[in-house]
């Protein structure tokens, strides 16, 4: 089975909840299953969709909160999300989160990233494209272009739930 990235939306209660439980449970047991509709596979698309925006001059601000998007916070802690034998991320680093406030700042920065731009900017041929892009860009059926977009939008109407909401959002490799 592949490692990929997973994210979820949860609220400050249920993440709450969990830690409770992990420190009540005798093994550390969080009780972590969120809503199946409150989780996102984004694959490998988080290398690959910096990258894209390193390449095709993303500016600095949009492009952190890219990375944010994507590598999370040390805040709020969640080593309790990290402990044998109930680890959600035992294959990668240590799951990280945003907080609310830092979910909102996100959201309505990858709002303001044209993604139809950034793919036009890269060379037109495909094989040229993923060259550029790197990160594995030549081993995605179908061209990468394609692959970056549906990520992308994916990714971007995670968080603007997710603010909608006022939900933290939790990131971990599975």
């Amino acid at each position: 089975m592949a490692v990929t990235q997973q994210i979820a939306r949860v609220s400050a209660e249920y993440l709450a909840a969990c830690r409770r439980s992990a420190g009540a449970s005798p093994d550390g047991d969080p009780r972590w299953d969120p809503p199946a509709p409150d989780v996102l596979d984004l694959d490998w698309a988080p290398a690959l969709l910096e990258r894209l925006g390193e390449v095709t001059g993303l500016d600095e601000v949009r492009l952190d909160a890219l990375r944010q998007a994507t590598h999370g916070d040390t805040m709020p802690e969640l080593g309790f999300l990290n402990a044998h034998p109930h680890a959600i991320g035992p294959f990668g680093p240590a799951p990280q989160a945003l907080s609310i406030a830092r979910v909102a700042h996100v959201s309505e920065l990858l709002d303001g990233i044209d993604m139809h731009a950034l793919l036009r900017a890269l060379p037109t041929d495909d094989r040229e494209a993923a060259d550029l892009i790197g990160q594995g860009a030549d081993r995605v059926i179908g061209g990468p272009r394609g692959y970056l977009l549906k990520h992308f939008n994916a990714l971007r109407d995670f968080y603007q739930r997710a603010a909608k909401h006022r939900m933290l959002v939790v990131l971990w490799w599975d």
